[in-house]
């Protein structure tokens, strides 16, 4: 069995998720290779695909937040296309992939899986709809939209896709709620749809000891004693990271408690100014992409918050668990799935600043610590280890092959 994986990026969420899996699947003895944007051919349809949305965009907060797929790059006939069993899709926007060019794939006559990491493959162009719920019907009417109508571009978008789009698709979600949210879309109600996690090195990403953190925080200059929490986003400006609900709870948190200390470690792209309204000491680090050194400030923390409004099954928080810190967010997209409420965090109802705080205030004072750590270590190595999910995703390799005959 041949599989070939396919994302734009070899950076970002959906890519670290993406050769996660072909490092899982190698380590069974799966037949797997990754094929990005850039090796497929030259960035040019990227820049038109970015240019054809500038005429429809609400505003320029929603520009990266909706993709026509109208441009990208034909494969079909790509020396590794044709080599491969399975074509096993990721994230394909930003020029990789058009809509017309999903379908192409498809009429290859070889089975097709698709990895979902947001909600686009089923919307009129969105990657997350926030409350609308027009992918159930035609869309149309899409609030990203400088003019939205029964006929805009959201629904000209979904009468592509739904073209394209064979029904012999199988499509994988990466959490149980964004499975559910699928099964109710108009484009995939009628396919199958599975929910397999996305897998983690859990000998990469492991639990330190006490003096290990101490250490580490030493050589950083910061006083060891003193509480940790963790914030992480690729970038913290990104509006549905929630990075003003963390304000607000850590702002509440002090001022009810306030001879409780606290020091802030923020890694991402970040504003100064934003950093500067935290009311605690704070720490940027930067973009982190050592794996190894990920691992230890993930380790070295006492608790991660995940303020998400949208998200789907957060490789922060997976690392985060793996690492045995304990997690405190809100209830969105597949956060609840990954960090039980009172078992390996604390899950407040979404933009609920005093129930976050309290959740934070919960972990490094209130709760058993050494529990919370042990049971976010073993719900990463029951559920997310590399040969568990290695395992499921080669089922449904040999389920979509036996389809094909």
């Amino acid at each position: 069995m041949k599989v070939l994986l396919l994302n734009t990026y070899l950076h970002g969420g959906a890519a670290t998720a993406c050769l996660r899996l072909e490092n899982a699947l190698q380590s069974e003895g799966v037949s797997v290779r990754t094929m990005n944007a850039d090796m497929a051919g030259n960035r040019w349809p990227f820049y038109a695909e970015r240019l054809s949305f500038l005429p429809f965009e609400r505003d320029k907060s929603v520009r990266f937040s909706f993709s026509p797929a109208n441009f990208g790059k034909d494969i079909t006939q790509h020396s590794w296309v044709q080599e491969a069993d399975v074509l096993h899709l990721h994230w394909v926007n930003q020029g990789f992939l058009s809509v017309e060019g999903i379908g192409a794939l498809s009429r290859l006559g070889k089975p097709v899986v698709w990895t979902l990491h947001d909600m686009w493959t089923f919307t009129g162009g969105c990657h997350y709809s926030g409350a609308c719920t027009n992918y159930e019907g035609s869309c149309g009417n899409c609030p990203y939209l400088a003019k939205p109508s029964d006929r805009d571009l959201s629904h000209r978008i979904w009468s592509r896709k739904k073209e394209a789009y064979s029904p012999t698709l199988r499509v994988v979600t990466c959490s149980e709620w964004l499975a559910k949210t699928a099964r109710t879309s108009s484009l995939l109600q009628h396919m199958k749809v599975s929910s397999i996690p996305n897998p983690i090195d859990t000998n990469l990403f492991y639990p330190i000891d006490e003096e290990q953190k101490r250490n580490f925080w030493r050589s950083k200059n910061l006083n060891p004693e003193t509480p940790k929490l963790l914030f992480v986003a690729m970038n913290v400006a990104e509006e549905r990271k929630g990075f003003r609900y963390l304000q607000e709870s850590l702002q509440i948190l002090k001022s009810q408690q306030p001879d409780f200390q606290l020091d802030i470690i923020v890694m991402g792209k970040a504003q100064e100014e934003a950093l500067a309204t935290l009311p605690y000491p704070v720490h940027a680090l930067g973009l982190v992409r050592q794996q190894a050194e990920l691992a230890m400030i993930y380790g070295a923390s006492d608790v991660f918050v995940i303020p998400s409004l949208e998200d789907n099954l957060p490789n922060t928080v997976m690392e985060a668990l793996a690492c045995g810190t304990p997690v405190a967010g809100f209830a969105t997209g597949g956060i609840p799935e990954m960090a039980g409420h009172l078992e390996q965090g604390y899950i407040a109802p979404q933009r609920d600043s005093q129930a976050l705080a309290d959740g934070i205030y919960w972990i490094l004072q209130r709760a058993d610590i050494s529990v919370l750590r042990r049971q976010a270590r073993e719900k990463v190595e029951a559920e997310y280890a590399r040969p568990v999910v290695a395992a499921k995703y080669m089922k449904v390799y040999e389920e979509v092959l036996t389809e094909r005959g």
